[in-house]
């Protein structure tokens, strides 16, 4: 009768453990600051404004070179969208593909540095659909392996 009373609190013990190990593996995402990329999302958002859009979410996220960082985000069927990433000045490579429900790809972009305004994606969407969309941004950075990105989904108010 001791022993199995010993090996339940053992193996309540083992569990125990476990799940708080688990829980130190999970990964969130964290912000960061990079004042250019602050001023660019401020200047976009107020030409934006201007256009009649709203910000609706917004956050800046630390990325890793080559890395995609999933953005789920529910849209409203007929509502026009206008997504906004940018991403760090220094990476060479800027792409977004944007996934529906059904995991098919809706949008594609991508840019490089050189180009006019290379560190930012911006696209219009109007979804056919009220569900959950999945934004993948990812940039390419040969000098560095921590980056920054800021992304923003606006909604036409007007």
């Amino acid at each position: 009768m001791k022993s199995r009373i010993i090996l339940l609190c053992m193996l309540g013990l083992t569990l125990l453990g476990q799940h708080s190990s688990a829980q130190n593996n999970v990964i969130r995402q964290s912000p960061c600051s990079t004042p250019s990329i602050l001023q660019q999302a401020d200047s976009i958002k107020k030409y934006l404004a201007k256009q009649g859009f709203e910000v609706v979410k917004e956050a800046s996220m630390q990325m890793e070179s080559e890395y995609e960082m999933p953005v789920i985000v529910p849209l409203t069927q007929g509502s026009w969208y206008q997504f906004v990433f940018i991403g760090d000045m220094s990476s060479k490579l800027y792409e977004v593909r944007m996934f529906d429900w059904n995991e098919k790809q809706v949008v594609y972009q991508k840019k490089y540095w050189g180009d006019v305004d290379g560190n930012v994606i911006s696209y219009s969407y109007i979804p056919q659909f009220s569900e959950y969309h999945m934004i993948k941004p990812v940039q390419v950075n040969k000098k560095k392996k921590d980056l920054c990105g800021y992304v923003m989904l606006l909604k036409k108010t007007e």
